[in-house]
């Protein structure tokens, strides 16, 4: 800016000069400063002006050498324009018709100064100059952290890592960050922090810059991410970064709190593995020695190990206190290196049960079982038979024992809050007595001699029962289910055995027990099918009826037939009165008397003479 205004003030100042003395001024402005991207295109105005009519106007532009020398580069008149030749810019460069310099492909080397001189005939000439700047956005950053352990025990400041930025101009900056937050620049060494930063302009003319930084790590440290920024300007004059990947340090620091705790559940139960877990906060992480406290205060040494330790299938005998120690020899005096955990095995014995592994117990009898174990904690019981619990306590009370009674008692013992801990025994209860025979439903009916039927007998009792059938020969299939004995017979159905039926007897030496199996022939009446509602059906229907209504008018007129020959007998009008009946009965019949035998049942039988030996005579005797 204060080129310009010392610019303005001479043009001022000349133009005044000239006016007094009457002669015309030419009037030539060029910006005192531009802006370029290297490898990109720039253009570098040159305007002028004149009091007084110009003519023949000649641009030309200009370019300090690097020895301090004007060299001309490009020009143009009203009638020619061109390039010098053998110049830095040969080939890159031309003068537009608005008289400024276009620049292609700029180079680093082009920064330097630039001069526009107009020529303009009587209205004389004039000059202006302009400082081209060209800029370079520098590469991202890449940062060498340092590969070594570094102990935060040293007294001095460590390496951490070198930022380094390439190919930028101007020279940028490099500010280093720890968890995002810039660290004070202090280039003086001291033992805290401090950076050694480094600045090298290449062959090419862009530079490299480089930064080191020192810093004095702590156990805080561990965790923190560092990174460093560049800074550069880019044309306009704004400001820009870019960042390095963060990167974390890897420190040495000392023990300062030990852990010791079970991995596994904390209930813990015989059989169980366990996992004992020692941690130290140091880095690197420091070995273990594991110890066993034994209740005389003996120490049994368990070895070294990494962290983890597993007790496989533990025992009662494993319960106990034990010590996990960090070997970290970094660690100042105060720091307590060793740690205790205590480990409790919950256990439970076998259990017994009383009376032991089978009791016999007679029909209607009683029997008392019970069972005892010991564990870490006090048990708890129950008595179950099959699925179902019958006792809630270390014993079980049957009375008036039955059949069903007979099985399998098993006694369950836990530790109560200590999932699967569970241990039984089990007892086998037998009640003896005379077989009996179970009562199940029956249905002896068949439809028809011959029939094939048959029968199940199912008995028990203990020693195991024998059945046998009545008839006997009968082929039987036994099975046995429980202190139950089931037998199957299969038998046509004959009249004997309708009326003796079959009997099943199951003994053994306690006594026996029988059965009878009735059996009943019942046939089945046949189901009549009313007919179908048509109108040939209809028609036989009326003719069925009309039929029946005549047999109906016959059965009247024979009754009142009958009727009236009872009258008639009654008034003696018949000469077959009672006593002439009598007098047939008592006399005896001769070989010519007739019977007649009228049979009621059978109506459609013809009325026959019989002689005295019940034979039919001739119709010619009638």
């Amino acid at each position: 800016m204060e080129g310009r205004l010392d610019h303005l003030l001479c043009v001022l100042v000349f133009a005044a000069a000239a006016l007094r003395g009457g002669q015309a001024v030419l009037q030539v402005s060029v910006p005192p400063e531009v802006d370029a991207e290297l490898g990109k295109s720039v253009s570098i105005p040159c305007i002028y002006s004149s009091s007084s009519k110009t003519s023949n106007v000649i641009v030309e532009w200009f370019i300090t050498e690097r020895g301090g020398d004007r060299q001309r580069v490009a020009y143009r008149s009203s009638s020619d324009s061109g390039t010098d030749k053998n110049t830095e810019l040969s080939g890159r460069v031309s003068v537009d018709q608005d008289s400024s310099l276009s620049l292609s492909a700029v180079e680093i080397g082009d920064e330097r100064d630039f001069h526009c001189q107009i020529t303009a005939g009587p209205a004389g000439s004039g000059e202006g100059n302009a400082h081209l700047r060209v800029y370079s956005a520098p590469q991202t950053p890449e940062v060498s952290p340092q590969t070594k352990i570094i102990s935060v025990t040293d007294p001095s400041v460590s390496e951490v890592s070198t930022c380094t930025s390439k190919n930028g101009n101007p020279a940028p900056k490099i500010i280093w960050y720890k968890d995002s937050t810039p660290l004070p620049e202090v280039t003086e060494s001291n033992d805290n922090m401090y950076m050694v930063p480094r600045v090298v302009k290449e062959s090419s003319g862009l530079y490299t810059i480089t930064n080191t930084l020192y810093f004095k790590t702590s156990k805080e440290d561990k965790d923190s991410q560092f990174h460093c920024q560049v800074e550069y300007v880019v044309p306009g004059g704004r400001t820009e970064t870019k960042d390095s990947p963060k990167f974390s340090l890897s420190l040495h620091y000392y023990t300062e709190e030990v852990t010791f705790a079970l991995v596994t559940p904390k209930k813990v139960k015989e059989g169980d593995d366990v996992t004992l877990k020692c941690k130290a906060d140091g880095f690197p992480e420091p070995e273990y020695e594991l110890t066993k406290i034994q209740p005389d205060g003996s120490i049994e040494d368990k070895g070294t190990f990494s962290g983890m330790f597993t007790l496989r299938s533990v025992t009662r005998n494993d319960g106990g206190k034990y010590r996990c120690e960090a070997l970290d020899f970094d660690s100042p005096p105060e720091v307590k290196l060793k740690k205790d955990v205590t480990l409790l095995v919950h256990y439970l014995d076998p259990v017994t049960v009383s009376p032991s592994s089978s009791v016999s117990v007679p029909l209607g009898g009683s029997v008392d079982l019970g069972c005892t174990t010991t564990g870490s904690k006090t048990p708890s019981f129950m008595w179950k038979k099959g699925s179902q619990v019958v006792s809630q306590s270390a014993s079980l009370v049957l009375k008036e024992v039955s059949f069903e009674a007979a099985g399998s008692y098993s006694c369950v013992a836990s530790v109560p809050g200590i999932s699967g801990l569970v241990k039984e025994a089990i007892t086998n209860v037998t009640v003896t007595g005379k077989a009996q025979i179970v009562d199940l439903p029956y249905s002896g009916r068949v439809s028809k001699e011959g029939e094939l039927l048959t029968l199940s007998c199912t008995a028990q009792g203990h020693p195991e029962p024998q059945i046998s059938w009545t008839p006997t020969g009968l082929e039987a299939i036994s099975s046995v289910t429980g202190n139950k004995v089931t037998s199957t017979v299969t038998l046509p159905v004959t009249p004997i055995l309708v009326d003796s039926g079959v009997i099943c007897e199951a003994s053994n030496e306690h006594g026996s027990s029988r059965k009878k199996f009735n059996v009943n022939i019942h046939k089945e009446t046949p189901t009549v099918t009313p007919p179908v509602d048509t109108e040939a059906n209809r028609q036989e229907q009326g003719g069925s009826g009309a039929a029946v209504i005549a047999v109906v008018v016959c059965v009247l007129l024979l009754l009142i037939l009958v009727g009236f020959l009872y009258f008639l007998q009654k008034k003696g009008k018949l000469p077959c009165g009672r006593q002439g009946k009598e007098d047939i009965v008592n006399t005896e019949a001769n070989a010519d008397e007739i019977v007649v035998e009228m049979k009621s049942g059978k109506p459609n039988e013809e009325a026959g003479l019989l002689d005295s030996n019940g034979r039919q005579r001739p119709m010619r005797d009638q």
